[in-house]
């Protein structure tokens, strides 16, 4: 019998491939996966609603009054709804803040951090609905409604900051002033995002009811938008637009249904308004149709007042951009003012004899 090695023949013992599992999965794979669960998730507190238990709410008293918390919170309700919050908004602050210590650098790929953020988050949101089944109760009793409605708009008008170099501020135009900030806020902006969102999903409770459904839906996928951090899908200009524009249908279908039919002008063309104005103009579309939808805009404005609003409710087209865009400068006004400070406060004073 022939030895192998003594005729200098390699044997080659069997090899295994030792990369992990998660080390060639797409982004656009974890992106989709996260879209269908965000739509099951919306699907289940649906097909839950008959067990949640009775509730008598308060009577509605206006414009800051929050419906949708118990008229006699308990210990454990409160100490749930916050202690989910901070626990659920500590995971994703260390999880950017790693992410940016290891020097992550955009990939089409997914990061062993970001397979941990999308279960971070997925674990949080499930607690959170779990949460409402035994306690109902969001961070809603302890806070005001503003403070919810309002992290959302800051998170809007941070995103005309951040996007100003790329798209313009109006109508492709850029403002000079906001450069500096926009560099600031592409860097640090994680932390903001992540707080605005977290924050305003553990205000409300998973209720049932198409307003609460829809703003689920929009929460938990920007935290899926926000769970792909170092990779190119985070800023993949129609999937960022597309989380904009949520905010448009979700706030008019939210006026038309919750709001007795008022409100869904205010709504529907003032996000409308940042549609034509701002965001297409990141789209590299055609002038062809980005004259196609400022003509049905100002066609739907028209058919809407003389109508059905009435020309003497006109503003209501304003509102909702000269908040956000003045809210955009103020600020860009206030992270150029924390840039510089930060640098005055980093020189080293000269050395004296």
């Amino acid at each position: 019998m022939t030895d192998a090695t003594a005729d200098n023949i390699p044997i080659h013992a069997p090899t295994t491939d030792r990369t992990p599992f998660w080390a060639n999965i797409p982004a656009t794979q974890g992106l989709i996966a996260g879209i269908l669960f965000c739509i099951g998730y919306v699907a289940l507190i649906r097909a839950l609603a008959p067990l949640l238990p009775p509730i008598a709410f308060a009577p509605d008293t206006g414009f800051a009054h929050y419906y949708w918390k118990l008229t006699n919170p308990t210990v454990w309700s409160r100490a749930t709804a916050w202690g989910g919050y901070i626990l659920h908004q500590v995971s994703i602050w260390g999880l950017i803040y790693y992410a940016q210590e290891k020097g992550l650098k955009y990939s089409d790929k997914l990061h062993p951090a970001n397979i941990i953020a999308l279960g971070v988050n997925a674990i949080f949101i499930l607690l959170h609905l779990l949460q409402t089944h035994l306690f109902y109760d969001g961070t809603a009793q302890d806070t005001h409604i503003m403070t919810s409605q309002g992290s959302v708009i800051i998170l809007l008008a941070m995103v005309l900051v951040m996007e100003n170099q790329r798209r313009g501020l109006a109508m492709g135009a850029r403002a000079p002033m906001m450069q500096e900030a926009g560099r600031a806020l592409r860097k640090y902006h994680g932390y903001i995002f992540a707080w605005a969102i977290i924050y305003t999903f553990w205000y409300h409770p998973m209720d049932s009811n198409i307003g609460h459904l829809l703003g689920t839906l929009y929460t938990t996928l920007i935290m899926v938008q926000g769970s792909l951090f170092f990779t190119r899908m985070h800023t993949n200009k129609y999937w960022m637009v597309v989380m904009e524009v949520m905010v448009l249908i979700h706030g008019t279908i939210v006026a038309v249904v919750l709001g007795s039919g008022e409100g869904w002008a205010q709504f529907g063309f003032g996000f409308m308004a940042m549609l034509v104005i701002t965001q297409m103009y990141g789209l590299g579309l055609p002038n062809w149709l980005r004259w196609t939808f400022w003509a049905a805009y100002i066609g739907g404005i028209v058919v809407a007042f003389q109508f059905f609003r009435g020309w003497d409710k006109i503003n209501e087209v304003f509102r909702v951009p000269v908040v956000l865009y003045a809210l955009a400068f103020l600020v860009a006004f206030i992270t150029w003012g924390i840039v510089v400070l930060g640098r005055a406060l980093s020189r080293k004073p000269a050395a004296t004899n």
